[in-house]
């Protein structure tokens, strides 16, 4: 059995909240807690799934999060406010497979687009949310702001569903 062969696509629980904020805190420069994740995943908006890595449960091993996608509806619109895979499992189609469980959800409940907000130099994400049809609808010039970097414009990108 290879690693592709141990992983599955959840919905996201606030029982993963904890695993969720380490995940998050180690991908983006300004982490979520695991309180305000809570949060999110309790609402009944939330548009939230994850991947889990490893042996079933059942298998005596604790999963591993590997990934995954937080976002929200309102009415007919959803938008992804954040979609994150580990280092050791990037490249691997991890973070497609999230982004179309997430399209799925939000189609099924109602949406008619989904939005999103990307920077300008995240290559990697603005080729994946491409590939999938999303388009650009607006740019925040200056958004980012990292201390030591410069300001980095944040890309709108939105998808008709």
């Amino acid at each position: 059995m290879t690693r592709a062969d141990l992983l599955q696509v959840v919905p996201a629980t606030a029982r993963y909240a904890d695993d969720l904020a380490q995940l998050h805190a180690g991908l983006f420069a300004e982490p979520w807690s695991a309180a305000s994740l809570g949060e999110l995943l309790a609402h009944p908006g939330a548009l939230a799934f994850l991947v889990l890595a490893g042996p079933a449960p059942t298998g005596g091993r604790r999963q591993e999060v590997a990934g995954f996608v937080l976002g929200r509806l309102a009415a007919d619109e959803a938008e992804i406010l954040t979609l994150g895979v580990a280092s050791a499992w990037q490249r691997r189609g991890l973070g497609r497979r999230l982004l179309e469980e997430v399209v799925r959800a939000a189609t099924a409940r109602g949406a008619r687009r989904l939005y999103l907000e990307v920077g300008a130099g995240n290559s990697a994400a603005r080729a994946l949310y491409g590939v999938r049809g999303f388009e650009e609808s607006g740019r925040r010039r200056g958004y980012y702001v990292r201390p030591g970097l410069p300001a980095e414009d944040a890309v709108n990108l939105s998808l008709a569903l």
